[in-house]
This record gives C-alpha cells, structure tokens and sequence, in this order.
C-alpha cells in the first residue's frame, strides 16, 4: 500500500466495521494509518474491540457525518496536511416498499446519505488528490445501482446516481492519476439489513391499494428473506474483497462481490431495450410459484459453445 491514510466511513456496523478492521491487518505490518469515521461515536465500542491494540497506534476513530458539509470538513481539517489517500465511502441508508408509502421528506434523506453524502466527501477531498496527483476513491455502491429490483425503487434510484456520478468522474480523475472504484454487492447479511426487514414487516400500507400490500407482505418480503438466506454474503466476505481493491495497483471501475448476481448485468447488457430483464424479473415474481428455485436457475451459469453463459438460462 506504501505510506497512505484510507479514510472510511459507516464504520460502525456491517461493512464499514469490517472493512476498517481488515485494513487494519495490513497497517499494523506497514505502519498505515486507517481514519474510521461514524456518525454517533457513542457506537464504537464494536471497533474499539475489533481494533485491539491498533487503537490510537494505527486507527484512528473520528466522528464524520456525510450529510453535514461542516462535519466532514472538521473532520478533514484534523489530518495531517489533510491527507487522504484512499477513500472509502461505506456509509448508506437503505429503504424499501411500495412508493406511494414513503414520504418525499423519507425520500429526500436517503439521498441526502447516499448520493449527497457521496458528493460532500468527494468535493473535500477531490482537489487535495488532484493537487498530490494521486488517490483512489472507492465507493460501496449495490447491484440495485445497475439492475433496479421490485419494492427498492427509490434506494436503486439513489445508487443510480451514485453509478453515474462516480462513472462520469471517474475519466476526469484519471487525468490527475486518481483512480475510482464501485463496490457492488448483493444481498450482505448484516444488522443493518435485519432491522430494515424487521421495520418493513410493520410499515403502514393504507397509502397503498390491496393487490399491491398483499405482494408486498405475502411475496416480496417472504422472497427477500430466503434469498438472503440462500444468496447472501457476511460482511467480512465483501470487506475482503473491498481491501484487495484498495490494496492493488490497477483497480477497476467497478467490482461486484457476488458473482451469483452477475446475470443482472449480463440481462440488461443482453437486450439494449430492456425487454429481457424486465420481463425476466417479471416472470421471476409473478409467473413462478417457486420464485426462489426460478432465482437459483436463474444465477446458475449454463454454457453456451463451451462458455459459461447466463442468459441461456433465462432464455430456456
């Protein structure tokens, strides 16, 4: 990694605290400095118990809020020459359910953490890389930024521009030897996506109609939990993947964890119209009494002239 100060946030949970505690792996050996960040620093004891004797040697725990511009320059503000060589954008909130039952206000903060927190970090950061002509800024993004899914649409919509934003940045950043990268996971198995199901199990429907209460409530929440069950990765699975990005010397652009859910890109790179994924996952919920062994056919590769092929699978 040579002498670098990675800066992540979201660490007090889920992906955030394990990959800052696998970071740390590598920087007791090479004398790094990993800078984890958390909204409510009342919630670090996980880290401090996962940092060990790294704590204050090289951790260093700071409060950071993404959607508060002054938090994030305080934050800068405090680092050596404010010197931030990787960033590790984790921090996210998720949502999901029928539209008509989310408030515009609920709407608005999603995207105030997903996509504006993004944009707050990478402006206070941006022009010290360009000026040091080096950085990398890596961004947990979700396959929901490439391929939306049924009851996520406003958290897909806020990884969509998370996916835009970091692409069309990606080529201006090249220019200054700054490189960018978009993690993709799936479906990761944390705290975080327990208490958002859990939360969604009592949520009040009565904005929406009867048909659409009941396929939420009666198959999509029932569906997401065995996927979870069958598909899903620990958090330390996607951190793992996520330091050997940081910890390479060509990252690419984007890298999703879970190759189970590659079919989601091959569909829509399939099909330019996007007829075949849309009525793929259509057929997937509503034409199939097994939904989840539709699923398992469906990320199952196949093979086409030798090669592995996934959208032969769809096709059959």
């Amino acid at each position: 990694m040579g002498s670098r100060r990675v800066l992540v946030t979201g660490c007090s949970s889920g992906i955030g605290l394990s990959v800052a505690a696998r970071l740390l792996m590598m920087c007791l050996l090479l004398s790094e400095v990993v800078v984890a960040t958390m909204r409510d620093l009342e919630k670090r004891g996980a880290l401090e118990k996962a940092a060990g004797d790294a704590l204050n040697q090289t951790l260093e725990i700071k409060e950071l809020d993404v959607c508060s511009e002054a938090s994030i320059k305080e934050c800068v503000n405090s680092l050596p020459d404010r010197r931030v060589d990787v960033l590790v954008n984790n921090a996210g909130v998720g949502m999901i359910g029928p539209l008509e039952c989310q408030s515009t206000a609920a709407v608005k903060e999603i995207f105030d953490t997903n996509f504006f927190g993004l944009v707050r970090l990478v402006k206070e950061v941006l022009p010290d890389m360009k000026r040091r002509q080096s950085g990398h800024i890596v961004v947990m993004s979700s396959v929901m930024g490439i391929q939306g899914l049924l009851f996520n649409d406003v958290y897909s919509a806020s990884k969509f521009a998370v996916e835009g934003f970091c692409e069309s940045l990606a080529v201006q950043a090249m220019k200054f030897n700054i490189k960018t990268t978009l993690v993709e996971p799936g479906p990761v198995v944390t705290e975080f996506e327990r208490k958002l199901y859990e939360l969604a199990e009592t949520m009040d429907l009565s904005k929406t109609d009867e048909e659409t209460a009941k396929i939420f409530r009666e198959m999509y929440l029932p569906y997401s939990k065995k996927i979870f069950t069958s598909l899903g990765q620990s958090p330390e699975e996607v951190s793992e993947q996520t330091f050997k990005l940081i910890t390479t010397k060509d990252p690419p652009l984007r890298h999703q964890t879970n190759r189970l859910y590659t079919p989601m890109t091959a569909l829509k790179h399939a099909d330019p119209t996007g007829r075949l994924p849309l009525d793929t996952f259509y057929k997937m919920v509503f034409k199939h009494d097994r939904k989840l062994k539709c699923t398992k056919h469906l990320v199952r590769p196949g093979k086409e002239n030798g090669k592995t092929s996934y959208v032969e699978n769809v096709k059959k």
